[in-house]
């Protein structure tokens, strides 16, 4: 039964406007489906997140928090509303800072900030961290959108970004405002549920509340006969295809619904597709199902145990896989080490936590169904739900929208095929936006490790050998635990030479939640490990934490543990040296603090990182296609999807000084199953090298048939005019190029050149040797903070973080990566503990907020790779690796006490301060 309505009157950016509604509904309903006014985000609808935020009568409310009644006569104010037809001074500001990288939460900090600066021009540092604390955002680490708030009196309102593009020759290296990045500061761009077609059905899910349990279906037929609006419900028998997905092919065992037995809370078992007015109202726990709970293992030991019910009865003793990589002879030289040091740790589930939920619609057009959602990987989409719904992959288009964070979890499908097979069967477009608690309870998160190691060293330091045990919960279904179990033992030596070796990971089946890929693939777990290790050796030993590492480091020519030889390129002894100077300011600042404190102690950490850029030794291509266009614009067709960390932009960069056009004659054709090729998912760093390599191939290859067309020389000059004019210069000559005059092909384009990049990796074999990555990236952090040794809380003071790039093809770009990665490294040493059923909110799971991140200096340090696109090396997996090992190093160096599982709640640290007085 529909719910009764009212007319009520309002003021919206300065226009009359009248709805007729329920008095209760929100606020940010009304906005974006009875308005349009889709810049006001939904990240929660519970007013944890902040990205909802509106003015009311020129104070910042949540409007998923406001009802209609409350708002009648008054005047809200949104992300549209803010420019005056132009930019406004702030958002100029915040594009100019890079202080808007995915763009989900970009529209709420610039109402808050806004209303913060019409009240007050030039505010404190510390009054732009009030103003936003109840804003969240995953992505940029805040500290750019605190300078750029900072900073707004600066800029001009109505300025053209466009000004800012570098000439030709001229784009990598230089720092442009993103492409992009106009539509994400005026609430014009379009996210998965931005665009829902007004016919659309809408999709509610019906999922276990238990971590195990067998179900079984009541009357179907009667419970849609029975509520008004139910179009129809589905389930796993109504699947056309093979009810199975998965990121790795060879371990897909994931069914989109499942049938008979759901392995984990929150697992998709019925789909219920109704009109919208009662998606608002239906109540799913009328939904008939019976459930009947089953014992479920939630722990690799007690999925481990004898007489374990096994997961998936085809893997024994719950083992999904397990990776090994094994060198020398670790236990002799172990035993003839002058010193040895041997610890475990333990981490536990972290969310994602990026503030759009999945969401996305489904339509079939001329029998082609067409998913349009937020996704890190819409080939892998395509092929997925093509083969869950039975269908040619031909038949299915995958055509991403903005996609607001993903840090992995949206490279697995979720929605896609459920939204698709109620479009197949029902024949009406079909929308699907997750709630909040649907998203931390059905999609993937960090993989919890139990980990145990030994390092043995000479008296001089010099690392001897090395054993590592680590157990990975990889939940219910496989996802990217194989690909944690191989990449985790290639990592876990560090960036360091260790010429004795030997490393396992196994991931273990639970009734968890999945696990997947979560920027570094295991890698900051097992960086944890040994990154605290290296500090204990140091100590035995009363070496230098920096010295003592400096001394191990790989270098060129160095082997890794997995007998690669990288010959050049390896830029971590640059990092650590880079540090040099900040460390022994540290160290000084915390020796004068200390001494005049005892309560509040303060420690210095430091931690390295490598990580191995791509699939660890499996193809990993990327396809990337441009041209000229009849009008004389450069078309990209660009397939590496863009979730914040900006290959819209850099992909361009590369292409535009590869090609000798400037940056601003480029137009892009973003990803699209049917336009653009297959760049690959938007994973382990590989976009900016692979995608990037990709692009300087195709605009090579399209500069060089350009060139003999015009029958010039390799040093002429190219220049596109107005009205589809193609200059090419050489010496003193210039020929013209009509583009009119030209037949464009399929793709509309004048002259184009297709290219792929697939890094030369071997596999590896069966002790883990091989060259599993062509080019690594390298870090360093200084973490300094306080500890209050009574009450266990942590002060962040300062991070320093230098990381070898290659070469930065966009300064900007990849300082904001850092400041980001940061943040989330922070969360995950001292805040975010996933628990299933308690923590599936933004207000009872704790990611950092603006407060909680303190100043960050980058460092910058660009040590090229042959095989980078210009040397350039990713970049977006390796910041967050040293983050929380170098926290738990400082904490150690004020208090002397070892934390050993995270996160480093005040708890488990007062713990680990009383256990260190009682040795």
């Amino acid at each position: 039964m529909k719910t009764e309505r009212a007319p009520i009157g309002f003021i919206v950016n300065g226009a009359p406007a009248s709805v007729s509604t329920a008095p209760l509904r929100r606020l940010s309903s009304v906005l974006r489906d009875d308005l349009g006014l889709t810049g006001t985000k939904v990240g929660c609808d519970a007013g944890d997140c902040g990205a909802c935020t509106v003015m009311l009568d020129g104070e910042p409310v949540c409007a998923c928090l406001l009802p209609m009644a409350s708002v009648e006569g008054a005047a809200v104010r949104t992300v549209e509303g803010l420019g005056g037809g132009g930019l406004s001074a702030l958002q100029a500001s915040l594009l100019a800072h890079g202080a808007a990288q995915c763009g989900i939460c970009t529209p709420g900090i610039l109402v808050a900030a806004t209303a913060l600066l019409e009240r007050n021009a030039s505010p404190s540092e510390a009054e732009v961290q009030d103003a936003l604390g109840g804003v969240l955002c995953r992505c940029t680490g805040y500290r750019k959108i605190v300078a750029a708030v900072l900073d707004a009196h600066r800029h001009l309102p109505g300025g053209d970004p466009d000004l800012r593009l570098p000439p030709a020759g001229q784009a990598v290296g230089a720092s442009p405002v993103r492409l992009d990045g106009v539509a994400k500061v005026t609430g014009a761009e379009k996210f998965g549920g931005d665009s829902f077609p007004a016919d659309a059905l809408s999709v509610l899910v019906v999922r276990s509340p238990h971590h195990r349990a067998a179900f079984s279906f009541g009357d179907l037929d009667a419970y849609i006969a029975g509520n008004a609006g139910v179009a129809a419900v589905f389930t796993a028998a109504d699947i056309p295809g093979v009810n199975c997905f998965g990121v790795i092919p060879p371990f897909a065992d994931q069914p989109a619904l499942a049938d008979s037995e759901a392995r984990f809370r929150g697992e998709a078992v019925a789909l219920v597709a109704c009109e919208g007015w009662v998606a608002r109202e239906l109540d799913l726990a009328e939904f008939p199902i019976q459930w009947h709970e089953l014992p479920a293992a939630m722990e690799p030991a007690t999925a481990q145990a004898a007489g374990a019910a096994l997961v998936h009865a085809h893997r024994p003793d719950n083992i999904l896989v397990q990776g090994v990589a094994e060198r020398g002879d670790p236990e002799t030289a172990l035993a003839n080490a002058a010193v040895i040091v041997s610890s475990e740790i333990e981490t536990c589930y972290v969310e994602h936590a990026y503030i759009e939920p999945e969401a996305g619609y489904a339509f079939v057009d001329d029998g082609v169904l067409t998913i349009v959602a937020c996704t890190q990987a819409p080939h892998m989409d395509r092929d997925d739900t093509a083969r869950v719904l039975g269908l040619e992959p031909d038949r299915v288009r995958v055509v991403p929208t903005a996609t607001g964070g993903g840090f992995g979890s949206k490279i697995d499908v979720s929605l896609q095929p459920l939204i698709g097979l109620v479009a197949l069967k029902t024949g009406r477009p079909a929308a699907l936006a997750y709630s909040r608690t649907d998203s931390m309870a059905s999609t993937t998160k960090r993989h919890p490790a139990a980990m145990q190691a030994t390092i043995g060293a000479d008296a001089d330091g010099r690392i001897r050998g090395m054993l590592f045990s680590g157990d990975f919960n990889t939940g219910a279904y496989a996802s990217f635990g194989p690909t944690v179990a191989n990449r985790v033992p290639v990592h876990a030596s560090g960036p360091y030479a260790t010429p004795n070796y030997r490393a396992v990971a196994r991931a273990i089946h639970t009734n968890g939640p999945v696990s997947g890929a979560f920027r570094g693939f295991g890698v900051p777990q097992a960086t944890l490990m040994q990154e605290t290790l290296f500090d204990a050796l140091a100590y035995r030993l009363g070496i230098d934490r920096l010295q003592i590492r400096l001394q191990n480091a790989l270098r060129n020519g160095s082997e890794t543990v997995t007998g690669q030889r990288l010959e050049a390129g390896v830029g971590i002894a640059d990092c650590l040296t880079a540090l040099a100077p900040h460390w022994t300011r540290a160290l000084t600042d915390a020796d004068i603090f200390n001494a005049s404190q005892s309560v509040v102690r303060r420690g210095v950490g430091i931690a390295s990182c490598w990580y191995g850029c791509g699939n660890t030794s499996l193809p990993n291509p990327s396809t990337i296609k441009l041209g000229i266009t009849p009008d004389g614009k450069v078309a990209l067709h660009q397939g590496a999807v863009d979730i914040g960390q900006g290959s819209n932009t850099v992909v361009a960069q590369i292409a535009a000084d590869a090609l000798g056009l400037p940056l601003g004659d480029f137009t892009l054709r973003s990803a699209d199953t049917a336009i653009t090729p297959d760049a690959g998912k938007t994973s382990a760093s590989r976009q900016t090298y692979v995608s990037g390599k990709a692009a300087e191939k195709a605009a090579r290859t399209l500069r060089e048939r350009i060139l003999r067309y015009a029958n010039v020389s390799a040093d002429a000059s190219l220049q596109l005019l107005s009205g589809g004019l193609l200059l090419v210069h050489e010496g003193g000559e210039r020929r013209r190029i009509d583009l009119a005059l030209l037949a464009p092909d399929g793709d509309g384009l004048v002259f184009a050149a297709e290219e792929s990049y697939d890094p030369p990796t071997t596999p590896l074999d069966a002790r883990g040797q091989g060259k599993p990555y062509a080019v690594y990236g390298y870090g360093a952090q200084i973490a300094e903070l306080e500890v209050d040794m009574a009450l266990g809380t942590v002060k962040l003071i300062k991070i320093t973080a230098a990381h070898d790039v290659g070469k930065a093809i966009n300064p900007l770009l990849a300082e904001g990566q850092i400041e980001g990665g940061i943040a989330q490294g922070i969360g995950m040493a001292l805040m975010e503990e996933y628990i299933p059923g308690r923590t599936e909110n933004l207000h009872d799971y704790l990611i950092p907020t603006i407060g909680d991140v303190p100043p960050i200096e980058t460092v910058l340090v660009e040590v090229p790779d042959p095989e980078g696109p210009f040397g350039a090396k990713g970049l977006g997996e390796h910041v967050l690796i040293p983050t929380a090992p170098a926290i738990l190093n400082a904490i150690r160096h004020a208090t002397g006490a070892s934390v050993r599982k995270l996160p480093a709640s005040p708890t488990r640290i007062v713990e680990a301060i009383n256990r260190a007085r009682s040795r």
